[in-house]
């Protein structure tokens, strides 16, 4: 059921933003609608997510209408402030959000375009189980104004998917990716290398097969054994091999080699695309620090530097908006140290990199030994941004704290 929520200042009730907020009417405006549902947890998931078993009350049939009425609100508070822009890209995220009906995700895309609007060109995401997308769910969801399936295929050999708890056929993956083709859709696939069992070979045989599905996008992420997992428990209790970190070294190299080949190009460190056209705008956006607004349990918003995160449980979540009031359970504005910290973090991840001149003392000097240990690359540096190179990728939190001494 995910990790705990931050510490934070008491939200107000109403959802009302402060009176100090100055939103950018030039600053690009992102949604997160989080559908926190699935049918099975795997072992390795930290998500805020709930099985059907887990839900304690909240109806799943319902949910469409809670996030509406979120919505409902954070109009009022937007509006308040002059800030109501088009939404740039609108993310569904998870949890399964297919394990709705294609008609609940529709109504609340269009509570977004009808409170906010969309913009011309607007990215839509909608991520994907393999066992849940029909032909007829595709063409659905493409009917509404999705515009790309992100399908959560992890893994193409068995015992790999056995050992992290996914349920999907492998077969599927190759079926929802045709339906999205056939319903006009862009395709990304996620992956995920290094776990229990997993030989070099079983990570070729998937990044392989992902390839010749011929998708637009592929994300590829190391295991991260998180706390209070099951997984974690199997590890702690001996029963499956931690990850290993230079095998999943040598995974990351692999799938950057062949990625490279098939005609992908990096842009985040575990984020390739065809051309950048195909990029994820919507979590480029986080990285370059845009404003957006999350709604559904535990979703997370950003506007203006200031934060707030959701109640986590889907019951809690449905009984404030039952009563009228915010969601909100908390928010924080970092200090301008913790946000110069988080903006090197991010924006040193994606290929465009950062800045040098943005740098300060000690993080600027050390640009110099980074290029040296070939952590970033000189020719992008000369041209005044730090760029990270495919080893400084495999370290991208050493060179960090480099950056941020």
């Amino acid at each position: 059921m995910g990790s705990a929520l931050p510490l934070g200042d008491p939200a107000p009730l109403d959802g009302a933003l402060p009176d100090d907020i100055a939103i950018d009417a030039q600053r690009d405006f992102g949604v997160y609608l989080h559908v926190p549902f699935c049918r099975v947890r795997c072992g390795y998931c930290d998500f805020n997510t709930y099985t059907a078993t887990e839900l304690r009350g909240a109806r799943q049939d319902a949910y469409a209408d809670e996030v509406l009425r979120e919505i409902a609100l954070s109009q009022d508070a937007l509006a308040a402030r002059g800030a109501l822009r088009p939404a740039q890209t609108v993310f569904f995220g998870g949890g399964t959000p297919t394990l709705l009906p294609g008609g609940d995700l529709a109504r609340m895309l269009g509570g977004i375009r009808d409170t906010f609007a969309l913009a011309p060109d607007a990215e839509v995401t909608v991520e994907a189980n393999p066992d849940t997308v029909t032909p007829e769910l595709a063409e659905e969801l493409a009917a509404a104004g999705v515009t790309r399936l992100s399908i959560g295929m992890q893994s193409a050999v068995p015992h790999v998917l056995a050992a992290l708890d996914r349920t999907h056929d492998p077969a599927n993956v190759a079926t929802a990716v045709a339906a999205a083709r056939r319903a006009g859709l862009d395709v990304s696939v996620d992956l995920i290398y290094g776990a229990p069992g997993e030989s070099l070979a079983d990570w070729e045989t998937s990044v392989r097969t992902a390839i010749a599905l011929a998708p637009d996008h592929v994300s590829a992420y190391a295991l991260i054994i998180e706390e209070g997992t099951q997984l974690h428990r199997q590890i702690r209790r001996g029963e499956v091999p931690a990850p290993d970190d230079d095998l999943q070294a040598d995974m990351y190299e692999l799938v950057d080699d062949l990625l490279g080949d098939g005609g992908f190009d990096w842009y985040e460190v575990s984020n390739w695309a065809t051309a950048p056209a195909h990029r994820s705008r919507h979590n480029l956006a986080y990285w370059r620090g845009a404003d957006w607004w999350g709604y559904g349990p535990g979703a997370h918003s950003h506007v203006d530097g200031l934060r707030w995160w959701n109640v986590k449980h889907p019951a809690a979540y449905a009984q404030r908006l039952a009563a009228g009031q915010s969601p909100a359970a908390a928010r924080e504005r970092p200090d301008a140290a913790a946000r110069r910290l988080e903006d090197v973090l991010l924006r040193s991840r994606i290929s465009d990199g950062l800045a040098v001149s943005e740098l300060e003392g000690e993080g600027r000097h050390a640009v110099a030994s980074l290029i040296a240990d070939g952590l970033i690359d000189g020719a992008a540096a000369v041209r005044g941004r730090v760029v990270l190179t495919r080893r400084g990728r495999l370290l991208a939190d050493a060179v960090v704290r480099a950056l941020t001494a």
